[in-house]
């Protein structure tokens, strides 16, 4: 990286993913005695966004989001490991909302899912991800123990749908309905099948999504 200053050569690291050099520059940033909050709202969130924006444009292909994602990761660590648990907890105030994803039961799908839980990183959201075959139970547990938002549910088998209507059934039974958004996606999944089993919204592609998950972050 060409610039002296060590927050250029994060954000520039950030978005070419150069996972190394941006640890490097966060540690540099620490070392200069800069605010390691102030640092992560005002340049590497907006620096990874940009990724994001890209790869929405068609100028960035997925292992260019991943590599940013894990030059944003890198960077993270050493700054948030300096922040004072007060700091902390308004940094997480800023961020847009908790968002607990998974591929349902029997489903073993999760290329797609990856992608959505990369941009829902990338444009400011929390993620857990759950993985792939994820046991109905399991996603109700997670999130009330992170205390997220929403809920994404993908199924990319017509067989494994019904996992999607269980996880809703299961909400409903346990009187925790409301304390969640719930998005669905996957293949064989429609805005009609979100609507069936009481989903607050459906997304077919890896954008909309970002989009569905924006809006149900403002909803709440």
């Amino acid at each position: 990286m060409g610039s002296d200053n060590p927050v250029e050569r994060l954000k520039e690291s950030v978005i070419s993913g150069h996972e190394q050099d941006a640890e490097k520059a966060a540690r540099e940033i620490l070392d200069a005695g800069m605010d390691p909050m102030l640092v992560m709202e005002r340049e590497l969130f907006p620096a990874i966004k940009s990724v994001g924006e890209r790869y929405e444009k068609g100028e960035y292909f997925l292992t260019d989001l991943m590599s940013a994602a894990d030059a944003m990761r890198a960077a993270s660590r050493v700054l948030v490991s300096s922040i004072k648990e007060e700091s902390k907890g308004k940094m997480a105030s800023t961020r847009i909302g908790k968002v607990v994803i998974g591929t349902v039961s029997g489903d073993i799908h999760d290329i797609g899912k990856n992608i959505v839980a990369l941009l829902l990183e990338v444009n400011g959201f929390d993620i857990y991800d759950l993985g792939k075959d994820v046991e109905s139970m399991k996603f109700i547990e997670r999130a009330a123990e992170v205390q997220a938002n929403i809920m994404a549910l993908s199924a990319l088998m017509t067989t494994t749908k019904p996992a999607q209507k269980e996880i809703m059934d299961f909400l409903n039974e346990m009187g925790l309905r409301q304390k969640f958004q719930i998005m669905i996606g996957g293949a064989p999944t429609t805005s009609e099948w979100a609507e069936q089993i009481g989903a607050n919204g459906w997304a077919e592609t890896a954008e909309q999504g970002v989009g569905l998950a924006q809006r149900l972050a403002k909803e709440r």
